[in-house]
């Protein structure tokens, strides 16, 4: 599988669309903005910010209601802190299949949104900072911007993606690490993250300005054990299941499925560590995890049900449908490259029963494990 042509989340704004199922995505922006506005604050009272053109990148930056969010958050940060920056230059990077062009069709309403705001909110006296944004498609994992032209990069729930499936997997009946998965297969998936996210500090590291700020969120997990924690691996592990129905119905083969992996991997604190380390060129100013729910649009149950328990079978299957929704827009282009497009329907209908199914038993609601780091180039 070419990971850099293939994996892109899926583009329009259908019922299975990207723009419509990224709440998840949405919430750990959320939570990760006060991250955010500290990092570029302490940039912005850095002797390095005395002057007026910053560089910007947001790293996987998707397409959809998401996107431009970044730059609002940063835009408000700065005009909050009295700083000599007049020009912010955005670069928004993404794999050659993105939708850049639904990003640029949506410029002008974010500009005029952005005039709007600050002339009803700022000081008469305060300039007003116009961004210039631009796309820069290619993968991460490897060069992007010219040397030391970076002074803030960021990038959210995009390094969980590898360069590649590990080479020479023997998994049979999986497609990511499960407990059936034998040890080998755990520890390629983890020396295969180990070496990009090497890859990506080092290119970083060319890029951005010695003071420069760097906050990273992507999913992670609490344990060392990647198969301790049900919220890091489950999803795909049902979505196995759900593909393996389709092999007993014989609308694939069996072996199409052993052939089949993604390139995806949830790291620990102990792997980011090791990795900064041997990379050396920057300073971990903060590392955390926290929790988000597979489906956060059901912010409501825990208060209708006792101990966040759930007996309501309306309520599950709209979860059900909504996670699988949710694991269909990441998914669904490294999936219908291996096996096709006709049989797409029918695994996600199945793979929304075992969602369902998941739910119905267990007393609470499963999550997911997210890790935010903030670094600092060293100078």
């Amino acid at each position: 599988m070419e990971v850099t042509q293939i994996l892109h989340m899926n583009n329009g704004d259908d019922e299975t669309s990207y723009a419509k199922n990224c709440t998840v995505q949405r919430k750990t922006l959320s939570i990760t903005a006060p991250i955010i506005e500290e990092a570029v604050l302490e940039l912005l009272g850095s002797n390095i910010m005395a002057i007026e053109s910053m560089g910007i990148s947001d790293l996987g930056c998707s397409s959809g209601p998401n996107t431009l969010l970044l730059i609002s958050q940063i835009m408000d940060a700065i005009h909050a802190k009295p700083s000599k920056v007049t020009e912010l230059r955005v670069f928004l990077n993404d794999l050659f299949s993105n939708d850049f062009n639904s990003i640029f069709m949506s410029l002008p309403s974010f500009y005029n949104k952005l005039n709007q705001d600050y002339d009803n909110s700022r000081d008469p006296d305060q300039h007003v900072i116009n961004p210039l944004i631009s796309a820069v498609p290619g993968s991460f994992y490897g060069p992007l911007f010219p040397r030391k032209s970076m002074h803030f990069v960021h990038s959210s729930f995009s390094l969980h993606w590898l360069s590649q499936v590990p080479d020479g997997l023997n998994n049979k009946g999986n497609i990511y690490i499960s407990k059936s998965s034998p040890q080998c297969v755990l520890d390629a998936y983890s020396m295969q993250f180990q070496k990009d996210f090497l890859v990506f500090l080092r290119s970083r590291a060319q890029e951005i300005v010695e003071g420069g700020r760097m906050v990273l969120s992507f999913m992670g997990r609490p344990s060392s054990d990647p198969t301790a924690d049900q919220g890091t691996f489950y999803q795909f592990e049902l979505l196995a299941h759900a593909l393996m129905d389709t092999v007993s119905k014989g609308l694939i083969k069996e072996e199409m499925v052993d052939s089949f992996n993604m390139p995806y991997y949830t790291s620990c604190a102990e792997e980011l560590n090791l990795v900064l380390q041997k990379e050396g060129s920057f300073i971990k100013d903060r590392l955390e995890a926290f929790e988000v729910n597979w489906d956060t649009d059901a912010a409501d149950l825990d208060h209708n049900m006792p101990n966040g328990a759930f007996d309501h079978d309306q309520t599950i299957t709209s979860s059900g449908q909504r996670v699988a929704n949710s694991i269909r827009v990441v998914a669904e282009s490294m999936l219908e490259s291996h096996f096709g497009k006709e049989i797409m329907d029918e695994v996600f209908q199945k793979y929304t029963e075992l969602v369902s199914k998941h739910y119905l038993s267990n007393s609470t609601r499963p999550k997911y494990t997210v890790l935010v780091i903030s670094l600092v180039k060293k100078n």
